[in-house]
């Protein structure tokens, strides 16, 4: 399931003298030192291309494997210079967790970064996108679709302003995605109107964000279209089993070390975390 096509970008290729290699290494390192960085680890992308060369070549350094992808909103004040409405960055299988009701997970967050947690519908897969395939329709990508559920996006990044940055930023470092926490499937979701998939986020006891599945451009399936050309034009097409986290639902909101949180999907159950200081990790 995390095998690409795709042939890796030699060090000294970049977008327009870009030092791609460089940037990705610096963030591969401080992830896996659990060590905050002060500053963007080179000059800030100037556009989305860059941005994902830069997360290609992350991806081809970072020792686990893509188990499923994140989207996130481009905010509107950035969407007509950058083209787009969505960003995109994968979710590895060390960081994916499957709860059930009552659990509190614990999840690791960069002391000195960023950390947030988001309210998701998440999607998983039932069958592979063809290799070929570069164009997407929403019903061509909804046949993909196994199931929903009801699921949290633990965000985080060793830079502490990457959403103050923005998009170029946040696609460099892996979509600033550190997990994903998949819950229970919410039955008949097909037949469901938008309006009524309402969820809220509650930090620390209090309710901080509310929203739904309403929230989203086109819905989470609009997401999952968009995901699709993407990682296709990429050389890594989705596959089988895969979970896509397809966007904040409720807001996006800071969590720090001895946290808990949780989201709150209504009539179909809740997730909760605790968050706790990363530390270093090995291969």
């Amino acid at each position: 399931m995390g095998g690409h096509l795709r042939v890796s970008v030699p060090a000294a290729e970049s977008a327009e003298g870009y030092p791609v290699a460089s940037v990705a290494q610096r963030f591969v390192r401080a992830r896996q030192a659990a060590s905050a960085l002060s500053e963007f680890p080179g000059p800030l992308p100037t556009d989305l291309a860059t941005g994902y060369l830069v997360q290609d070549a992350a991806l081809d350094l970072w020792p686990d494997q893509v188990v499923g992808w994140k989207v996130g909103r481009v905010p509107p004040e950035h969407e007509p210079r950058l083209k787009a409405n969505r960003i995109f960055g994968p979710v590895f299988s060390k960081a994916l967790w499957r709860v059930k009701p009552g659990d509190v997970t614990p999840f690791p967050v960069f002391d000195g970064g960023f950390a947030a947690v988001e309210a998701e519908y998440v999607l998983r897969l039932a069958h592979d996108a063809p290799d070929d395939k570069l164009t997407w329709t929403a019903e061509e990508a909804a046949e993909l679709i196994g199931a929903m559920h009801i699921g949290m996006e633990p965000a985080g990044s060793p830079l502490a302003s990457i959403n103050i940055l923005g998009p170029t930023a946040v696609v460099s470092d892996f979509g600033n995605n550190a997990g994903l926490m998949v819950g229970e499937a919410i039955a008949n979701w097909r037949t469901i109107p938008l309006e009524k998939l309402r969820c809220e986020t509650v930090i620390a006891g209090e309710v901080v964000g509310q929203g739904g599945a309403f929230v989203l451009p086109g819905g989470p399936v609009q997401s999952l279209r968009l995901l699709a050309q993407n990682v296709a034009a990429r050389g890594r097409p989705l596959r089988k089993g895969m979970y896509i986290c397809t966007g904040a639902a409720a807001g996006i909101h800071d969590i720090v070390a001895g946290q808990e949180g949780a989201v709150r999907f209504a009539g179909f159950g809740e997730i909760a975390c605790r968050a706790y200081r990363a530390a270093p990790v090995e291969g």
